[in-house]
């Protein structure tokens, strides 16, 4: 069998893409590296013939039409699993294309099938091999179990998708439509960590072991991490995200995955997402392996790591523990992604350390984040009963075990100095202290 052959058949341009799109149709498009770009640009196009079409996404990577303008209102609904930028703007502006679709990473996937059929999926590809296989290339989240379930498979094949290891392959004779696009990934540079951002991570490496096994999560505080942990032995990655700094760590002689309790000698991860240095990196590397959210996300699956070390970032924490990191208060603004399903695992890993890192102070130094209670309206992305480490710039508060008394004093010697006196305060009001 000539698979080019049967490639070839199946190249279209992206007008015939769109001729697939009706009403009351479900689309998955795959996320942040494997978003297909040309499809979401032309998506509004066929707002004059269409309605009620959802289409769930991931942290988008641009502004797309078919959400930012208000007459799409009962056309198109972005069902986003995390909200990036663009979302936020069009849920301020009140254009009612948006609703934030709660969930757990590991869950994301499944869950949506359980809950509907799915109509297309649209996602980015690496090139066909000899035998007729591409790759989902530098994301398996969800888009593999999607892929499995939906209709229609629309694949973006592009020349700077790397080809990844892992349960990334799809044959071509499982694929509807291929449309040949030569954009570049999206990319997030690495930048120097502020102060604050340095005193956290510097905190965070202290707690961290030789011979653990990590996982970062995206932002400034878990980059920064990475700087501090060059004094650090045979550490491993089970991670969500394999990032630049990663390889850094490799590179340094840091990272070797040898001391890891399973998938020994390869970094597991369920999406990649950083510069060009990367995605060049993860090509056709053996040792990165990409397994699909349900899998390296399942807590149960993380925990069998022992020191697991689980680094998450969050926006406010209450004076009893409860974790906020997705919203202020009924103002949406990221999700939760995986970073129950990875404190979880960590926590009930053989040494394990769940970490939630944020700076005691936003809005300029004008508000506290370590708050007396939450916001009305806030969702708890990790519940006080869960919660283990909390590390802000001025040291870190381990409470796992303590009582709520024990908690509150804990939280407010890592609070900054300039709302101790008030925290207490409010905590006596309260009846915590």
């Amino acid at each position: 069998m000539n698979w080019n052959d049967v490639y070839n058949s199946k190249v279209v341009d992206i007008e015939k893409v769109l001729s697939i799109v009706k009403s009351n149709q479900t689309i998955v498009v795959g996320m942040t590296p494997a978003e297909p770009k040309l499809f979401l640009r032309n998506l509004h196009k066929t707002a004059n013939r269409v309605s009620n079409v959802t289409v769930f996404t991931c942290l988008n990577m641009e502004s797309y039409p078919f959400y930012m303008d208000k007459s799409f209102n009962n056309i198109f609904e972005n069902a986003s699993w995390y909200f990036g930028q663009s979302n936020r703007e069009a849920v301020k502006a009140g254009f009612g294309t948006v609703s934030y679709v709660p969930n757990n990473l590991h869950q994301s996937g499944t869950n949506l099938l359980d809950s509907r059929p799915i109509d297309i999926f649209v996602g980015v590809a690496s090139p066909i091999d000899k035998n007729g296989f591409l790759t989902l290339s530098a994301s398996v989240v969800y888009e593999k179990d999607i892929v499995e379930q939906a209709k229609n498979i629309v694949l973006e094949v592009n020349p700077n998708a790397p080809r990844t290891h892992g349960d990334t392959h799809i044959h071509i004779k499982d694929v509807h439509y291929v449309v040949e696009v030569d954009y570049e990934l999206p990319q997030v540079e690495l930048v120097e960590p502020t102060e604050t951002e340095a005193l956290i991570a510097q905190h965070i490496s202290n707690l961290i072991e030789d011979g653990s096994t990590i996982q970062l999560g995206i932002g400034g505080i878990p980059n920064a991490v990475a700087k501090f942990l060059t004094n650090k032995k045979d550490l491993g990655v089970h991670t969500e995200m394999f990032t630049e700094s990663m390889i850094d760590l490799f590179e340094a002689g840091v990272i070797t995955n040898k001391k890891k309790s399973i998938w020994r000698d390869k970094f597991i991860c369920a999406f990649a997402f950083g510069t060009k240095r990367m995605y060049q990196f993860v090509d056709d590397n053996p040792s990165v392996f990409f397994l699909r959210g349900r899998y390296v996300n399942d807590p149960y699956v993380i925990c069998q790591n022992e020191k697991m070390v689980s680094i998450n970032t969050a926006l406010m924490v209450d004076l009893t523990g409860n974790v906020c990191s997705e919203a202020l208060g009924t103002q949406h603004y990221s999700g939760t992604g995986g970073q129950l399903d990875t404190h979880r695992g960590a926590v009930k890993s053989k040494g394990g350390k769940g970490i939630i890192a944020l700076r005691s102070t936003a809005k300029g130094g004008t508000v506290s984040t370590i708050v007396p209670i939450l916001p009305a309206g806030s969702p708890i992305t990790v519940p006080r009963q869960e919660v283990d480490y909390v590390v802000t710039e001025w040291g870190v508060a381990w409470l796992r075990g303590k009582t709520v008394r024990e908690r509150a004093k804990v939280l407010i010697e890592i609070a900054h100095p300039d709302f101790r006196e008030i925290l207490k305060g409010e905590a006596r009001k309260l009846q915590i202290l």
